[in-house]
């Protein structure tokens, strides 16, 4: 396997792109060989400090420009990402080992963010609130909230920047994103193309670094109105901890444990299609992968059998423009790859079935973070596979008999992002919808688009990406009220 070099990336602050204070440098690591493909520049404290201040000026410029202005350089930013697009999905697929496919989803959250929100935002409505007793007039009114600060995780390095980007400059707010110091590279280069198109400075500020020092710098400080993220209910917890200097607005997609339902009336080859995807697209590193798969008992035999035959065949490998029929890549790193033999031994020490999968395939780079995808059967809820958030290629599969045995383990979780259920039976459909402890119910299928809400409810989150919902993080509201 050959890897690129991309050199060295720059934090991008106050318009400009800078060394850091320290002048210290990360390397950022190949996950299919273990090779450095790319040094970034190491922020501290003090650069932080200084995306804080450039911010907090941008605010002040960005905030007075009308909408259109503001989408006019949305625009012009969406454009110069299209012209890089093949640097960028070649940059993800190094950084984060993803296949040249799936980058394009990264591709595609941001240029659609960037022209979807001008219209949400354009088609915002005052609330007009009648008066009775007829002395006044009043409506609620909305103005962008401030400074933003964004935490992203590795796992969606751009469609994660896209889903911050978008709200956030259509409002009129200007933003930091802490980018995943796994995998910073492609959003650095989104400060090189921003730099490139002379976009206005202090707006949009891009850094990585410890958490300690740079998250912690800005989640304590009392500019930033408002603190948003993608990543873990841990790390969530501890952004809400830091917070309190202040009072800020928050949003948060944090971790899932999605139950993906197949009763025994539903389309089995729709159904066996979208769990294969769910649970080894982005080799499993998605919040709202089929955690935990139940299969009604009457077809749970046939299930495995058919499962286990298409998981056998999908492709491993580096997953570059040239190597298209590359389905799955490495995990992210060593420990995380670690962390599933320690999962599937768990589940096998508790009762469960190694199915296929659990080794490292052969052929490979020794220092890469290669796993087959892997099949468990038999999970049960004293089992790590059926209480964590897997975030790797590891389906961890149970049969059930009744409508409420499923219900009950489906929600015995304290996470609440996506589930999923398949059947035709509307009553049933009714009830689950209902009952479902998540914050996305999707039924016999499965759709993201930028202009459906995402989000969570339980330890899964405060807010919503994606959607006109996305902006009320990054908006504050007014009420104006007239004498007559």
């Amino acid at each position: 396997m050959k890897t690129e070099h991309f050199g060295y990336k720059k934090l991008y602050i106050d318009g400009q792109l800078i060394d850091a204070v320290s002048s210290e440098k990360e390397d950022v690591i190949c996950p299919a060989t273990g090779e450095v493909i790319a040094q970034v520049a190491k922020a501290g404290e003090e650069d932080a400090q200084k995306a804080l201040l450039s911010a907090q000026k941008g605010f002040k410029f960005w905030s007075k420009l009308s909408l259109a202005e503001r989408t006019s350089w949305m625009t012009k930013l969406r454009a110069a990402v299209l012209e890089k697009e093949h640097e960028l999905r070649t940059a993800m697929v190094h950084e984060m080992g993803k296949t040249y496919a799936g980058a394009y989803e990264d591709i595609e959250a941001v240029i659609n963010a960037l022209e979807w929100y001008p219209s949400a935002m354009k088609n915002l409505r005052e609330e007009q609130i009648p008066d009775y007793e007829h002395t006044h007039t009043h409506k609620m009114i909305s103005k962008p909230a401030g400074v933003a600060v964004a935490y992203l995780a590795w796992n969606f390095p751009l469609l994660n920047v896209g889903f911050k980007l978008g709200p956030t400059l259509a409002s009129g707010c200007s933003i930091i994103i802490k980018p995943s110091t796994l995998s910073p590279l492609s959003a650095y280069m989104i400060g090189e193309i921003l730099n490139d198109i002379n976009f206005p400075p202090g707006v949009v500020n891009i850094l990585a670094g410890p958490s300690r020092e740079v998250a912690a710098t800005m989640t304590k400080s009392t500019i930033p109105s408002v603190l948003t993220m993608i990543g873990s209910t841990i790390t969530g917890q501890k952004v809400i901890a830091d917070s309190t200097t202040s009072i800020k607005k928050l949003g948060m997609e944090l971790g899932g444990n999605a139950p993906f339902i197949i009763f025994e009336d539903a389309d089995f080859d729709k159904a066996l299609e979208l769990a294969v995807t769910l649970s080894f697209w982005n080799s499993g590193q998605i919040c709202v992968a089929a955690n935990r798969i139940f299969v009604h008992k009457n077809i749970h035999d046939r299930f495995m059998i058919e499962f286990i035959k298409k998981a056998s065949k999908l492709k491993l490998g580096f997953g570059l423009k040239e190597n298209p029929d590359v389905f799955m890549g490495p995990v992210v790193t060593r420990t995380d790859r670690d962390r599933m033999f320690d999962l599937v031994e768990d589940a096998i020490s508790k009762g469960g079935r190694l199915e296929y999968g659990g080794e490292i395939p052969a052929g490979f780079p020794v220092r890469g973070n290669w796993i087959q995808p892997t099949v468990v059967s038999g999970i049960t809820p004293n089992m790590r596979l059926f209480k964590e958030e897997t975030f790797g290629p590891i389906a961890g599969i149970m049969s059930f008999d009744s409508d409420d045995e499923v219900l009950e383990l489906a929600n015995t979780t304290e996470y609440g992002l996506a589930s999923y259920i398949f059947t035709n039976n509307h009553k049933r459909i009714e009830r689950f919808t209902e009952e479902l402890e998540f914050g996305e119910i999707q039924i016999n299928g499965a759709k993201y688009a930028i202009y459906l809400p995402h989000g969570g409810i339980k330890n899964s989150g405060i807010g919503h990406d994606c959607s006109h919902l996305a902006l009320d993080d990054y908006l504050v509201k007014k009420r104006v009220s007239t004498a007559l």
